[in-house]
C-alpha cells in the first residue's frame, strides 16, 4: 500500500516511513548487482555527482539489502534512489528477480 510520508524537508510518495532514515535521506542510494552495465553506471553516477552524497549498495554482495531496495520501488538494477524518494532506473542490467537468483 502506498503512503504519502512527510519527513522534514521531504515528501515521499509510495515509500513507507520505516524504510527511510535520516542517514539515507541525506544521500542518494545507488543499487547495483556488479554486472558490467551496473559498474559502468556506477562510475558515471560517481563522476556526475559528489561521491560523498551517494551510498553505493552492491546487491550481489549484500543480499540483506534486496528487500529494502524492493520496498523503495527498485524494479531493476542499476537504479538510483534519490533523497526525495524517487527511483531512477538506469541502463537495464538485471531485474530484481535475477538479483535474488
Amino acid at each position: 500500500m502506498n503512503h504519502l510520508v512527510r519527513i522534514p524537508n521531504y515528501i515521499c510518495n509510495g515509500v513507507s516511513a520505516a524504510s527511510l532514515n535520516t542517514y539515507n535521506m541525506s544521500k542518494s542510494i545507488f543499487y547495483h548487482a556488479g554486472c558490467p552495465v551496473c559498474v559502468s553506471a556506477e562510475h558515471e553516477i560517481l563522476n556526475l555527482m559528489d561521491p560523498s552524497t551517494v551510498e553505493v549498495v552492491h546487491l550481489g554482495e549484500n543480499k540483506a539489502r534486496i528487500a529494502e531496495a524492493e520496498e523503495r520501488g527498485v524494479k531493476s538494477v542499476p537504479a538510483l534512489f534519490t533523497p526525495t524518494g524517487n527511483v531512477l532506473h538506469l541502463n537495464y542490467g538485471a531485474s530484481m528477480a535475477d538479483v535474488k537468483g
